[in-house]
């Protein structure tokens, strides 16, 4: 088993797994707002007048999904799933911060905010990341 996490793991890189991990989550977020949607409101009032909940988990799930899809892309290919997690993530954080100041309905606004801002901020870092180059095995001294 741990093998075979190991050549996944090469498989995808840092890159492909960290795509893979933000889409995990970026889907299971939408999928439980489908679910089980969040009881206060206060911080979405700005995204529930452009769209409602559900609309907004579907958006979550695509944006998971792409992350998904793309992670298994080689570099250079794969920065549309990057983007989709961070464009996901933004309007987020812009929603709950607005709520929180200018608005003041939230006021742990800005914790949300920062939460949804730092966990598509780093899709944008990582983005410009190079995957490090594979390890050359090298045949034994003496052979």
């Amino acid at each position: 088993m741990v093998a075979a996490v190991r050549r996944l793991t090469r498989r995808l890189g840092r890159r492909g797994t960290l795509l893979t991990l933000k889409g995990v989550i970026a889907t299971l977020y939408g999928y439980g707002l489908l679910v089980q949607p969040v009881r206060d409101r206060r911080g979405l009032c700005l995204l529930l007048k452009a769209w409602p909940l559900d609309a907004w988990a579907g958006l979550w799930i695509a944006a998971g999904v792409a992350a998904l899809v793309c992670a298994w892309l080689p570099q250079g290919r794969d920065w549309p799933g990057f983007l989709a997690v961070w464009a996901i993530t933004a309007p987020w954080s812009m929603a709950y911060l607005v709520a929180w100041w200018p608005l003041g309905e939230y006021p742990r606004g800005w914790v949300a905010a920062l939460i949804f801002g730092a966990f598509g901020s780093v899709c944008l870092v990582a983005i410009g990341w190079d995957e490090p180059p594979r390890a050359r095995t090298e045949p034994p001294h003496g052979s």
